[in-house]
């Protein structure tokens, strides 16, 4: 059996590609879908927790969205939060055509601003959705929004604008991603320069930056909204000193889940959960609530 196998499936006109790490030979096992934060790719960390649901027994199918990594997409780096969720519907699609796997028994598993999407998902596909786990997740735009400089909101307002008027084709105008505290990007905490960068891998080509356009619309997105039509068990993981989505906002949303777990790390910001000390706390306590739910 391969650790990892690359795989590609359809979404619109567009080909996502990822991951599928595959459980051991023996009959159909259960599935969990990975897809990571804003603008970020898989091989920034989510070969790790991959790689462990499948030493616990799962399959596990890892995907970025189109128009990043090595999806296709025109233009490139761009964030579009209902193509992001056809991704997720496509990927789940694919999940079921998949031999080695159970379509009865199918999880989903999103970080950061993927862990805003797999609220909204799982809301939508209560059928498909058997459980989910939604780490450090983006909840709300507005609460997200407090977190970065008055600088940041008016020079990137006005790169979004020219963004959205000036951009023909392949063409964006950028804003980064990750900056330090003076700098003009969507994540500018102190801890946010090293925590994020620090997860691309040496020899990945990276793009440190988005189309400006996403910062019209992050303000009015809410997935946390979704949490109490979430009928699947749902594992919220909640980093206490999360500079980017604050914990307070999630944590009120979380609770009115009506089969949520709400687990708050103490001490933990962002990006601590991604590697380390931080990363082997919290990956015992997925497998046990995947074991649990999908057995």
């Amino acid at each position: 059996m391969a650790d990892r196998q690359d795989i590609r499936f359809a979404s619109g006109d567009d080909i996502c590609a990822g991951w599928l790490y595959p459980s051991a030979p023996g009959g159909r096992r259960p599935v969990i879908v990975l897809a990571h934060g804003i603008g970020a790719i898989k091989e920034m960390g989510l070969n790790r927790f991959a790689h462990r649901f499948q030493q616990a027994g799962f399959n596990a199918l890892v995907f970025d969205y189109r128009h990043l990594g090595a999806s296709t997409g025109r233009p490139r780096q761009l964030v579009d939060v209902p193509r992001q969720l056809e991704d997720w519907s496509a990927a789940l699609d694919f999940a079921e055509t998949l031999e080695s796997v159970d379509r009865e028994r199918i999880a989903i598993f999103g970080t950061s601003f993927a862990g805003g999407h797999v609220i909204t998902v799982a809301a939508r596909e209560p059928r498909r959705v058997k459980a989910v786990v939604s780490q450090c997740p983006f909840t709300s735009g507005w609460a997200s929004s407090q977190t970065v400089s008055f600088r940041t909101l008016l020079w990137g307002t006005v790169a979004a604008i020219r963004d959205l008027v000036f951009s023909w084709g392949d063409s964006i105008v950028p804003i980064a991603l990750a900056g330090k505290p003076d700098d003009v990007a969507l994540m500018t905490k102190p801890d946010v320069w090293q925590g994020y960068l620090s997860l691309v891998p040496r020899d990945i080509a990276f793009s440190n930056e988005i189309a400006a356009r996403l910062l019209l619309k992050l303000p009015l997105l809410a997935p946390g909204r979704d949490a109490k039509k979430v009928q699947a068990p749902i594992f919220f993981a909640i980093c206490a000193g999360d500079s980017v989505a604050p914990a307070d906002t999630s944590i009120a949303y979380a609770k009115e889940a009506p089969r949520g777990v709400v687990r708050v790390f103490e001490g933990m910001g962002h990006f601590d959960i991604y590697v380390g000390e931080a990363f082997e706390k919290a990956m015992p306590e997925y497998i046990d609530f995947f074991t649990k739910h999908l057995a």
